[in-house]
């Protein structure tokens, strides 16, 4: 079979704000300034929906729906671990104390596998105009995690054609000597 080349982003696909939804890539315990921030662009797009992923990479996908959801399954076959629903619905609570009184209209995904490639299917089907992320949490953790798996906002730009928001979660202070 022949390759194809990708497309490639241009101005015949791109997605109008209005009227399309946005993809929001969330991690348990995140600030909620990533699903505020998202809110505030949905409300600003005229109050369109937002969907909510987390990407559980210990999991990997089985099949995937027109809805953009998946079934997914452990990566050990022996394992039994049902420690992912206690997880969504901690993750659904969150996003409901967030998100009701702003009134923005919102779903969520609980999905599995890499992120990029989980959130990038999720855009497609539910044709969404662009994808919000937060940067990683401080800490030397982190940038290592970054240095071996990569940045899902880097891994995303560079894979799909919809503009990717990255929420900033911590900055560094330029004033402040590094060797310190």
């Amino acid at each position: 079979m022949p390759d194809r080349p990708a497309a490639q982003p241009s101005p015949d696909r791109m997605t109008p704000f209005s009227g399309h939804p946005f993809v929001v890539a969330i991690v348990p315990h995140q600030p909620e300034l990533v699903v505020l921030t998202a809110a505030s662009w949905s409300q600003a797009a005229g109050g369109v929906p937002l969907y909510f992923a987390y990407v559980d990479p210990s999991r990997f996908v089985v099949e995937e729906f027109p809805d953009g959801s998946v079934h997914h399954a452990e990566v050990d076959p022996d394992s039994v671990d049902d420690t992912w629903l206690a997880r969504q619905k901690q993750i659904e609570q969150s996003l409901t104390d967030v998100l009701d009184p702003s009134g923005v209209p919102w779903h969520f995904r609980y999905l599995a596998g890499r992120a990029d490639r989980a959130l990038t299917h999720l855009a497609r089907a539910v044709d969404a105009a662009a994808i919000v992320v937060g940067t990683r949490a401080p800490g030397p953790g982190a940038r290592l995690r970054e240095v071996v798996e990569g940045s899902v906002a880097v891994q995303l730009s560079h894979h799909q054609h919809r503009p990717v928001l990255v929420v900033p979660l911590s900055v560094v202070d330029w004033k402040t000597p590094l060797w310190r």
